[in-house]
């Protein structure tokens, strides 16, 4: 089997060839002999000062400083410090160290260069009426404006989420609350029953707490009618007809009645009133033929 070889200039593809496309290239007379050179060890950098002070003459322009803005400032020293000694101090590996020493070297060369400006006449300050366009096209701060809004509503909603959670725990608080003393003044009335009966005490007074405690209620509930009082439908039509209200055993007695002889008149209870005499009375009812004709009348 041939030794593998490299390919000329024209046909190296720069990628590893299998055997069968080695022998064809070696058949056509593409592989040359004595190419493959083994490196032993890698090839030793130099640093060619000259050359690269020669090219950065080649490019460089002399141009006025106001073009080139270009300030040039060494370490600056933390005025913190205790004096030049602490000025090689500054750890690389310490971030916030390093981070302040960029800072404070950039201060100091804006220090150097503001002097330089003004006595130039070249304004540092941004104008009032300065029109900086935007990096981002106007579609994609729309989207953005559309992000944080719809994050700023999904906050809302959560928000408003948790207040109802919290007032639901509230409420079923309340309502625990409200059914934890029920109970025990259930349990306390029916203590007190078992006691009356059992005879261990002779007072009443869980009575009268659930008669006024059904009192208030009462109370309470015609306040609010009193205060809400009918519609106008229902006005207009008691002003139409009538109040209304029960009509059956509106004439019985009532205990206030039944009590009240106020309009007793005893002459004409028992016939001794003026009249025709005899035992006739004042008001006597007419026969019915005389209730008929009277009836017949009034139709």
């Amino acid at each position: 089997m041939a030794r593998r070889g490299s390919l000329s200039d024209s046909d190296s593809e720069g990628s590893s060839l299998s055997d069968s496309e080695l022998q064809e290239a070696f058949a056509r007379g593409a592989l040359k002999p004595g190419l493959n050179v083994v490196l032993e060890e890698r090839p030793k950098r130099r640093n060619d000062a000259g050359g690269l002070k020669q090219c950065l003459a080649d490019f460089r322009q002399q141009l006025a400083w106001v073009e080139r803005l270009d300030v040039t400032s060494g370490q600056v020293v933390d005025p913190a410090s205790q004096g030049a000694a602490d000025k090689d101090a500054v750890d690389p590996e310490n971030d916030f160290q390093r981070e302040m020493s960029f800072y404070r070297q950039a201060q100091a060369a804006v220090l150097e260069a503001l002097p330089r400006l003004r006595k130039l006449q070249v304004p540092t300050r941004r104008p009032d009426d300065y029109f900086a366009e935007m990096a981002k096209s106007d579609q994609q701060m729309q989207k953005i404006r559309q992000k944080l809004k719809s994050k700023q509503e999904a906050m809302e909603r959560s928000e408003r989420a948790k207040q109802l959670r919290a007032m639901r725990k509230y409420g079923k608080k309340v309502q625990t609350e409200i059914l934890q003393r029920r109970q025990k003044e259930k349990k306390n009335m029916l203590n007190a029953v078992k006691k009356y009966q059992k005879g261990l005490s002779d007072k009443l007074d869980f009575l009268d707490e659930e008669q006024t405690s059904s009192q208030g209620n009462k109370k309470g509930s015609a306040s609010q009618w009193i205060k809400k009082g009918p519609n106008a439908k229902r006005r207009y039509k008691n002003q139409k007809f009538g109040f209304g209200g029960k009509k059956k055993g509106s004439k019985w007695n009532t205990k206030e009645s039944f009590n009240d002889v106020s309009s007793f008149r005893s002459k004409v209870a028992h016939n001794k009133g003026p009249g025709k005499g005899g035992k006739k009375a004042l008001n006597k009812r007419p026969g019915k033929r005389a209730r008929q004709k009277m009836k017949s009348r009034a139709r």
